[in-house]
Order: structure tokens, then sequence, then C-alpha cells
């Protein structure tokens, strides 16, 4: 269960006001259909998922318990800086022509590739070696992140202080991080 609420938990902050969710917003709101970029969201998230859990899973049978604890401290690390540092604009895909599943879902899948979220859902999938649990706490927590985005699309961005959750929740992933690394290397 934990790695579950772990991967649900980090992935929901993680990517609030980030990228993903700024581009289901766009293309609701281009679209106007909010199904079919809920459906892409979907399946984008759960293929990244599965790729980021199984691999974790794969990690935690070759390296010790502290080198576990640091790539999982490096992972918070990461995504603390993502979510207080300056971001790229996100390509709004106003060229594709797929329709909106499709462009949901090969843009979502291509913008979460290598992304904060699955470094973070691979090192908590590592640690816990519960590579099913991850996944499903992770898609969970990304669709939390990013449905509310495609349903509500301008009124969430006008109603709700991203950039003061951003700041928050990515100190709270540093503090974590640190305090993490630092037991990792014995001093704390």
């Amino acid at each position: 269960m934990d790695a579950f609420l772990t991967s649900l938990f980090a992935l929901a902050v993680a990517e609030f006001g980030d990228r993903p969710q700024i581009l289901c917003a766009a293309l609701a709101i281009r679209y106007g259909r909010m199904s079919p970029i809920i459906w892409g969201l979907g399946l984008a998230t759960l293929c990244n998922c599965l790729i980021s859990a199984i691999a974790g899973s794969a990690v935690h049978q070759w390296i010790s318990e502290d080198a576990l604890q640091l790539f999982y401290a490096l992972s918070l690390f990461s995504a603390g800086v993502g979510m207080v540092a300056w971001r790229r604009p996100v390509d709004l895909l106003q060229d594709w022509s797929l329709g909106p599943f499709w462009t949901s879902f090969v843009g979502i899948f291509i913008l979460q590739f290598g992304d904060k979220g699955q470094f973070v859902l691979a090192a908590t999938a590592a640690r816990t070696d519960m590579w099913a649990f991850s996944t499903a706490g992770g898609w969970i927590g990304m669709m939390i992140a990013c449905v509310p985005a495609i349903l509500f699309r301008r009124q969430l961005a006008e109603n709700i202080p991203i950039q003061s959750i951003r700041y928050i929740g990515g100190t709270a992933f540093l503090l974590v991080g640190s305090i993490l690394a630092l037991g990792a290397w014995g001093i704390f």
C-alpha cells in the first residue's frame, strides 16, 4: 500500500500546474470535447506509468538499499526543482491534425516521457518492488492532477493559486529529498 499511496500523492502534487495539465486544458479548449481527451490522457499516462514502474522494479534487484534511498531522494529533489524552476512554454500542438484522442494520447505520452513524474514513479517502484501498486497510484495521481484541467479548463487557473501550490509542493519535495539523501549518505 506504501507504493500506491506514495506514487498517488507524489504525482498528484508534482504534476499540478505542470505542462501535462496545461496541455490537457488547452486541448479541451481547442476541441471542446472532454471524453476523447480524458481517454487519451488516461492511456498515455498508463503507458508511461507502466514503463516507469517496471523499469524501477527491475532496478530494485540490482542496487543496495542505500542506493535505492538515494535514487528516491534524487527523484524527489529533481521534482522539487522542476516545480519551483522556470519551465519552457508548452507546445499546444496547434499544427497536429490527428483528432482529439490521438493528439491527446501522443502529445501527452511524449510530454510525460522522461518527466519528473516518471522519474519519481520509477524510484518509488524501485524502493518497494511493487510495480503494479506504483503504476496504479501514479496513474490515479496523474489523473487527479490533469482531469480537473480538462473539466474546468480556464476556471482552474483563475480560481486556484497554482503558483503557490507549485512553490509549496516544490519546497516540500526539496526538503524531503534532501533529508533522504543525507540519510542515504549516513549524515542524517
